[in-house]
């Protein structure tokens, strides 16, 4: 797989899927923190201001944009950000499968979408690598994030025999789309994976990595698959990922090794192989240098934890 793909199936993102909401006249409300849930929206009709916590500026979304928040920031949707908000707890009923909650008069404004409940265990590392907020305005993928969306509600509308399940993949669908169309859009401006996967040469160091990441690399060896001098390409991969090549490739191998050892039935010192370390002393070092714990007593820790169910609450 490529990186990106390698990022969100380590993630296991759980599709909860929602309609979100239709809204007219004067409104504004408050979604508070979501830790732990990447939200990916559509506007479906209207316009309206939006909010995000840490993010400087407000955007204007208009009918035929998208947005994706990786890390489940507090924001607020608004007709106009000066009214005082309404908190969306007071407003969104559990589980309103299919539906649209109506705000106001409701006419004028709609949005529906998905989120997603991350349940690996390096989420929190994973996530980091990606923006914390992502405004999309890319037409030539307008039309298939539509589509999902409005395929997506109603296959939850209809709940024919293997609904859940086309909708959950609709749900997916729109997620990997609206991430492609962002790095198509973004460039190589900004900070995190997408950032240095749309530069072609660290690019190419990253999909190095991630094809064999059990690979003795070096820095000298990843600069020579990036077509870079060593120093150059050191400077470069830290300004785009804002660590080094070598603490990056170390802590992707340390999330493929918890992956492993909560999803296979591999001992530890078969997972450290597979990694490329010579030896379980070798492999518990770095692992333990990373999470702060060894990989046996990590494996043991996760019998005692309870699985993360999916969520059912709207957005």
């Amino acid at each position: 797989m490529d990186p990106l793909s390698d990022l969100l199936s380590l993630l296991h993102p759980v599709a909860t899927v929602s309609s979100g909401f239709r809204a007219g006249g004067a409104w504004s409300v408050e979604f508070s923190d979501q830790h732990g849930q990447i939200k990916c929206y559509a506007i479906l009709e209207g316009a309206c201001w939006m909010a995000v916590d840490g993010v400087k500026e407000p955007w204007r979304l208009a009918e035929g944009d998208s947005f994706v928040l990786p890390r489940g920031r507090p924001f607020r949707l608004a007709s106009d950000l000066s009214l005082p908000p309404i908190d969306s707890s007071t407003l969104f009923p559990p589980a309103n499968r299919g539906g649209a909650v109506v705000l106001a008069d409701g006419a004028g404004f709609s949005l529906a979408g998905a989120r997603f409940a991350v349940t690996g265990s390096q989420a929190p590392w994973l996530l980091g690598l990606l923006p914390p907020a992502i405004h999309l305005r890319v037409a030539d993928d307008r039309a298939v994030l539509r589509w999902a969306v409005e395929r997506m509600m109603q296959e939850m509308r209809e709940s024919k025999p293997g609904g859940m399940l086309l909708a959950q993949n609709l749900a997916q669908t729109m997620l990997v789309h609206a991430l492609r169309a962002h790095l198509s859009e973004a460039g190589a401006s900004g900070a995190g994976l997408l950032a240095a996967l749309a530069d072609p040469r660290l690019s190419r160091a990253l999909q190095a990595i991630h094809a064999h990441p059990a690979r003795k690399w070096t820095l000298r060896s990843l600069a020579a698959e990036a077509g870079m001098s060593r120093t150059v390409f050191a400077t470069q991969f830290r300004a785009a990922m804002g660590e080094t090549a070598m603490l990056y490739l170390t802590r992707w191998r340390m999330a493929l090794a918890c992956d492993q050892l909560e999803h296979s039935r591999e001992s530890v010192a078969q997972v450290g192989s597979s990694l490329g370390y010579d030896s379980i002393s070798a492999f518990s070092t770095a692992f333990k240098r990373v999470l702060g714990i060894s990989p046996l007593k990590y494996k043991s820790a996760l019998s005692k934890q309870p699985r993360l169910a999916p969520s059912t609450h709207p957005p």
